[in-house]
């Protein structure tokens, strides 16, 4: 059976690097994973790339997206992606565990961040070249940083990375609409769904399961998703559901029947009913085109 490879982040460090935070000029990064990045896989971190050079496409769970000067994309644990380079690439890279950040802001969370708020929000924006500039600075000193030996380093690190993302908001704020929730209560409520979601999405597929796990009814669960992400609560478990579905239907040795157990539906039948009807192609289709 064949399995989406899981990148750790240990796989990246030098021997002498902080255990849970990487970085790299995005150049000498692909050059030294060239066997990996062409493949689709996933992380076990939070990924953040900027692009100074270069184009092609970069595919994130089944959506595609085009890299030109001034992209930056956003990754976190799980997602599954890879890179299709038509010219020589050129920018930084940093990734890092959760920890990294939340254990030292001990009052923030990663999510507070639009590009990390919700897997609904979009995973990239192209910065304008006046502020690709200044950002490739930052990146930069990133990068200097991280490869430097000096007192309080992971200190600074983090507090460089906590500016890129508060100056990335702001552009990703005037690059992609971000969807506004009416209270700090909606927006956890809508965190502890989706991670609810990511537990039990293969073996409970109803809104009032989820609403009972956050002591709320199912109707004002729809009301938080609707005013969230303009989605109900049911079309975000089956978006979950049909993600992990592609993936296992392109990249596992499982047989259809097997995927559909796997997320489970014990009739094939109705699992390629539903599957069709939300992509408008058959199990079998979508593996083939795919292909």
């Amino acid at each position: 059976m064949q399995h989406i490879p899981i990148l750790n982040i240990e796989q990246f460090e030098k021997e002498e690097s902080l255990a849970d935070f990487y970085s790299n000029d995005l150049q000498q990064h692909l050059k030294k994973n060239a066997q990996i990045i062409h493949k689709p896989h996933k992380h076990d971190f939070f990924l953040c790339v900027l692009f100074c050079k270069g184009s092609g496409v970069h595919e994130i769970d089944f959506n595609t997206y085009p890299i030109r000067p001034g992209s930056v994309f956003f990754l976190k644990p799980g997602q599954t992606h890879f890179w299709n380079f038509d010219s020589t690439p050129e920018g930084y890279i940093f990734f890092h565990t959760p920890d990294f950040y939340e254990l030292y802001f001990l009052n923030r969370k990663l999510s507070q961040f639009p590009f990390y708020y919700s897997l609904k929000n979009p995973p990239d924006l192209v910065l304008k070249s006046e502020e690709l500039a200044s950002m490739a600075a930052r990146f930069n000193e990133i990068n200097i940083e991280y490869y430097n030996d000096s007192t309080y380093k992971k200190q600074k690190l983090i507090t460089l990375v906590n500016l890129t993302y508060i100056d990335l908001t702001r552009h990703y704020a005037n690059y992609e609409p971000i969807k506004k929730v009416l209270s700090s209560t909606y927006l956890q409520a809508l965190e502890r769904l989706e991670s609810n979601i990511e537990k039990c999405y293969k073996t409970e597929k109803s809104a009032k399961f989820y609403a009972d796990k956050l002591h709320i009814t199912p109707k004002h669960l729809n009301r938080i998703t609707k005013v969230t992400l303009n989605k109900t609560t049911t079309e975000l478990i089956t978006e979950r559901v049909l993600l992990e579905a592609k993936r296992l239907i392109v990249h596992s040795g499982n047989s259809l029947t097997e995927v559909a157990e796997k997320l489970g539906y014990e009739d094939y039948a109705y699992f390629s009913r539903v599957f069709k009807l939300k992509t408008g192609k058959t199990p079998l289709e979508f593996k083939k085109n795919y292909q």
